[in-house]
């Protein structure tokens, strides 16, 4: 109840207290932000936030077109360019804003602009990726599968293209086509990443996926981790880590990086958990996805891969 009437009060005087720090600060909030908080995910909340809320036309018109450009992937190279002037032109005219006494607000504005659109169009690359079927017939697939093997088990080639083998890298059955049901292609480009890009910490993981006790199913845990780090980037949650790892425009590398954190983090975690077997997997995946909110409720969190090589 109190809640309630706290957001109705600030929203009923939000005007007011907008109008107020204008006439005494001589900045409007967009100013405000770009000038008082640190770059990168506070400031580009905040600015998103403002814009989201604005009552002026003009810039609810640039809002929309920019997510239009932004949900048709065509946020990138001149066009992004031409967008992100064309937005910082509209805020400095409707706030009269004169660019020579505040250069600095043009530059900070722009890089939040940046982010957040970049943001919004790496969703809808994430989801098509999420929505794209594996099909054993598609080449480019079928590379990537196997490359993912070769990443992992170098030293065991594999005897043919279905086989128990698979089982070892933690596939249910002896085709893993069927285990990118869920997530996709996302799943397995995740995986691939993280294998590719972080090889002996991915293969370290895997070692641990062996343990006789506290093993788990290293590829079907994988897959399934790349749906907390979809959910955590579709519900806004993740904006935290991308805006702040992100100097420029997000890309599908950041929510790779995102994802490879996530897997590590995890691993480490359920062997500090202990788990009898894997069917304390809900409970100690649905605490570890609570810990990672916790982290990403902090507007200064930056998630790194921390590599350290441990026995259990």
């Amino acid at each position: 109840m109190f809640g309630f009437i706290f957001t109705y009060l600030y929203w009923y005087f939000r005007p007011l207290i907008k109008w107020f720090l204008r006439r005494t600060t001589r900045l409007c909030e967009l100013q405000r932000i770009c000038y008082g908080e640190p770059a990168g995910a506070p400031r580009s909340i905040g600015v998103e936030f403002c814009l989201t809320h604005t009552r002026s036309h003009y810039i609810q018109e640039f809002v929309r077109q920019l997510n239009e450009i932004s949900d048709n992937m065509e946020f990138t190279g001149e066009n992004k360019r031409i967008m992100i002037t064309q937005g910082v032109v509209t805020v400095l005219q409707i706030k009269k804003i004169k660019p020579t006494v505040h250069p600095q607000f043009v530059h900070s504005f722009s890089r939040c602009l940046e982010q957040i659109w970049g943001y919004k169009q790496l969703m809808v690359e994430v989801e098509q990726l999420r929505t794209t079927f594996y099909d054993s017939d598609n080449s480019e697939h079928e590379q990537k599968l196997l490359e993912l093997w070769q990443r992992l088990m170098p030293n065991d080639p594999l005897e043919a293209r279905v086989t128990k083998q698979w089982q070892e890298i933690g596939f249910q059955g002896d085709d893993p086509k069927t285990d990118f049901r869920g997530m996709g292609m996302l799943g397995l480009e995740n995986l691939l990443y993280f294998a590719t890009e972080y090889e002996g910490p991915a293969r370290h993981v895997l070692s641990h996926s062996y343990h006789p006790v506290h093993g788990y199913a290293f590829a079907i845990v994988g897959i399934n981790l790349t749906s907390m780090a979809y959910n955590l980037l579709k519900d806004g949650s993740a904006k935290t880590h991308i805006f702040n790892a992100s100097r420029n425009l997000p890309t599908i590398r950041t929510f790779h990086q995102f994802y490879s954190y996530l897997f590590y983090e995890f691993d480490r975690y359920w062997i500090a958990s202990k788990p009898q077997n894997m069917m304390d997997f809900s409970i100690i995946r649905e605490k570890f996805e609570n810990n990672i909110r916790a982290s990403l409720a902090n507007t200064s969190t930056l998630f790194r891969v921390n590599i350290s090589v441990d026995n259990i």
